[in-house]
């Protein structure tokens, strides 16, 4: 039986792990390039023969950020659980500590409003060399990135013209527990709240001139 996103959130949070945009990420934090490298190898090496299948790794040169996801499923699933908790035990067993803390770990993408979104999406499609997003995403119509390194695009179903306002906005996907301090920070920078009326989920900001984000969440997706 598929998990609901509070029984993922519930699961991973005590092991260091966070649920952002269909999947679970934590960050080690290392002095050297050299120690990011040794702990994404002990991260496959705890993960054994379903890493590729599982993990996926960004290594910088202050850190490895860490992500499961169930590749064939194009879902979180029980296994990404259980191998959270065998990651995290392997790389607490070799000094490595994680982290998921600063509101550091976030995913983003950008939606484009349309009035005829198959007209405007084999566009976007070529243009961006993107693919159709696999499985059934919660947002339909998604492109994404075929190599996992740009964020992903989706298209929101316009009723009618709106040309007062801006049709691209990015979506930035966080943690749940560092949303609020994400949304004071745009606002303390002179952005301005337009809207939260189904906060958590998300809230709608606007820049000096209209131009608009929105700060997003796993909660209230359910």
């Amino acid at each position: 039986m598929p998990m609901n996103r509070q029984e993922i959130s519930e699961a991973v949070g005590p092991l260091g792990w966070r649920l952002v945009l269909g999947a679970v990420y934590t960050e080690v934090l290392v002095p050297s390039m050299a120690d990011a490298i040794a702990a994404a190898s002990h991260a496959v090496h705890a993960a054994g023969s379903d890493a590729s299948g599982h993990l996926s790794i960004d290594i910088r040169a202050d850190r490895a950020v860490l992500r499961l996801r169930t590749r064939d499923a194009h879902a979180v699933t029980g296994r990404d659980l259980a191998l959270a908790r065998e990651v995290s035990h392997e790389l607490a067993a070799r000094g490595f500590e994680q982290t998921t803390g600063a509101g550091a770990i976030q995913a983003m993408e950008i939606a484009i409003d349309a009035l005829d979104i198959g007209a405007v999406r084999p566009f976007w499609k070529a243009v961006t060399g993107y693919v159709d997003e696999p499985g059934d995403a919660d947002l339909n119509a998604g492109l994404v990135d075929p190599f996992g390194r740009g964020p992903a695009i989706w298209f929101q179903q316009m009723d009618a013209p709106r040309p007062q306002r801006n049709r691209i906005h990015l979506d930035i996907d966080v943690t749940h527990d560092a949303a609020q301090a994400r949304v004071e920070a745009a606002l303390a920078a002179g952005g301005r709240l337009l809207s939260d009326r189904v906060a958590p989920r998300f809230w709608v900001l606007a820049d000096a001139e209209g131009n608009e984000a929105c700060i997003c969440t796993w909660q209230g997706r359910d």
